[in-house]
């Protein structure tokens, strides 16, 4: 049975992907920060749809915690499945909102740093002796970090998702000799909890940002979903150092 770990899976697009994969038969590594009973729902969602799945608490933007963390995953893997490696990793985990870039404090912009691109970074690099040869790594950055997609208010916030963009081809040029591929996608406005779950709360607001897509709605964590599963699949296994904007041709 192939592996996955997906960090930041207990709602939104990590929620969606971790379904989707299980759904596909492949054993699944969902975390939480702080959500315990949304993490085991999931495992329990997945359990009773005929899949295999464990729940693992992750805070990514607490860096001296990943060792611990990666030995938990080793641990994860070989007690549910027998398993010694990962095939797949999807660094999804993540955190929104911004402020006006003269407003911006510090202590914000280092935990978007922490949370958004240090944390994802050295994840992958302490996972890699558990990633298999041949396997996969998407990350999820964002449309907000493409140039031609600027809105006011999320410099730091871009900045660092930009950064998971960039490191994107060239963790894929540095893992290729292992037959890893690395791939982002860069979501546009997408119905999640990040945001305090304005949409749910504010449901006026998708009608909103739908007049500005081209495909006439906003998008659903399931439509992200459908893209990273099919980054992680064999239907990519010539497609690597890519970002992919899913957005529904917001902004066209």
């Amino acid at each position: 049975m192939k592996t996955a770990l997906i960090t930041g899976a207990s709602a939104g697009i990590g929620q969606a992907t971790a379904i989707e994969l299980a759904r596909q038969g492949i054993g699944v590594i969902v975390t939480y920060r702080s959500r315990r009973a949304e993490g085991e729902a999931i495992v329990a969602t997945i359990e009773a749809a005929g899949g295999s799945a464990v729940a693992l608490p992750l805070d990514i933007g607490d860096i001296a915690g990943l060792d611990g963390f990666v030995a938990q995953v080793v641990t994860a893997l070989a007690d549910t499945w027998g398993a010694s490696h990962l095939d797949y990793l999807v660094n999804n985990a993540g955190a929104g909102g911004g402020a006006p870039f003269a407003e911006m404090t510090e202590d914000s912009f280092d935990a978007f740093h922490r949370i958004l691109f240090k944390g994802p970074y050295f994840l992958t690099q302490k996972l890699l002796p558990v990633l298999a040869d041949g396997g996969a790594v998407v990350n999820t950055g964002s449309s907000a970090a493409l140039t031609q997609r600027v809105t006011a208010g999320y410099s730091a916030y871009a900045a660092m998702k930009g950064a998971l963009h960039t490191v994107t081809p060239y963790w894929a040029k540095e893992l290729a000799d292992r037959g890893i591929r690395v791939n982002a996608i860069a979501p546009g406005t997408t119905r999640t909890r990040i945001g305090d779950d304005a949409f749910a709360k504010m449901p006026e607001l998708a009608d909103e940002v739908a007049r500005s897509v081209a495909l006439g709605r906003i998008g659903e964590p399931e439509d992200a979903a459908g893209v990273i599963s099919f980054l992680l699949s064999d239907a990519a296994r010539w497609v690597t150092g890519q970002v992919l904007e899913v957005s529904g041709g917001e902004r066209l």
